[in-house]
């Protein structure tokens, strides 16, 4: 019986190893990475965020938009924490227009770190923190847990330009979204259950009012929103009103992690644009996605758990890459 030619083991050799590679930064991250160094961590941060909900129902909301407006520029860094510092020529992605006047939540990210420094100084990371956060933010308000894989390190540097063009827009097509979640190796699915974060928080009138009064230019109303959706809407953001008034990303329950804002979807009342699209696309593959996580929310949870620990593998910084900001603001 002849041998095979040397070149296939050879080829099966270099397909593991590149698939290997690949990977390799994202086998970095573990779930107990931190287990002999700071044990207390997810219950650091939990304790710290359960304290902030007691005066402020949104912070949970804010604190899961910052991981991913962090991991969709140079990926999960922390570099969106970095302050403007002309000295370490760093120009803050938190002046970037998807930030501007809109992120926030960064006291709270400070007062967790504070937290944590005191219990294992120099040892957690503000990206990790980042991560830990959301997956805190989920689970108070009664969404699924997971255990969030660790190790990340923090940037030294911040990415403002990347920032206006990388993070998904409210104003955008379904298309353009999906392509920027593709470029960050993210899949349709991933987009569909990452969006059903809008199942709680709020949103400002000026990133939905053009769909109330004067939609792409038209002198109407966006045709895909409900009627009285949008009556409701225009009290809140009449005409001429504060363009920073906010209303709930999800009418039905409101500060809660549930389903509903598949739902909603179904019912023409989606938020923003881009909630909408999802749902209102003619032939988009969204459609049949939305339908089951309105239908099934263990489905939703579970697809949620897998994307939120996707979009957290983006590029992280690892090994002896970047450091662990003693101060999430600045760098060392």
């Amino acid at each position: 019986m002849a041998l095979p030619p040397p070149t296939s083991s050879l080829a099966v050799i270099c397909i593991l190893l590149s698939t290997f590679s690949f990977y390799e930064s994202n086998a970095q991250l573990s779930a107990n990475f931190y287990s002999s160094t700071c044990p207390n961590v997810s219950s650091i941060v939990q304790n710290v965020i359960q304290q902030a909900l007691q005066s402020d129902a949104r912070i949970g909301a804010s604190l899961i938009r910052l991981h991913f407006h962090d991991c969709f520029v140079n990926g999960c860094d922390a570099s969106l924490l970095l302050d403007n510092n002309a000295t370490a020529n760093i120009v803050s992605e938190k002046d970037a227009a998807p930030n501007a006047n809109s992120t926030r939540g960064f006291d709270v990210v400070d007062n967790i770190k504070t937290a944590v420094e005191s219990s294992c100084p120099g040892v957690v990371s503000c990206a990790d923190i980042l991560a830990l956060a959301a997956e805190s933010s989920v689970s108070l308000a009664g969404g699924p847990t997971w255990n969030v894989l660790l190790g990340r390190r923090d940037s030294r540097t911040a990415n403002q330009a990347g920032a206006n063009t990388s993070i998904p827009s409210p104003f955008e097509g379904l298309s353009n979204i999906t392509a920027k979640f593709s470029a960050v190796g993210l899949n349709i699915t991933d987009l569909v259950a990452l969006s059903g974060a809008h199942t709680f928080g709020r949103a400002q009138c000026r990133v939905f009012s053009a769909r109330l009064y004067n939609f792409n230019g038209t002198g109407n109303p966006d045709p895909t929103l409900n009627t009285t959706y949008l009556a409701n809407l225009r009290q809140i953001c009449p005409q001429n009103g504060s363009a920073t008034a906010l209303a709930n990303l999800d009418p039905t329950t409101s500060d809660s992690f549930d389903n509903n804002y598949f739902a909603n979807l179904q019912n023409n009342q989606g938020l923003l644009q881009s909630d909408q699209e999802l749902f209102s696309t003619a032939g988009a593959a969204t459609l049949s996605i939305v339908n089951t996580f309105s239908s099934n929310q263990n489905t939703f949870f579970q697809s949620f758990v897998q994307s939120m620990i996707n979009m957290g593998n983006i590029s992280p910084l690892t090994g002896t890459n970047g450091e662990i900001h003693s101060d999430c603001k600045r760098v060392n």
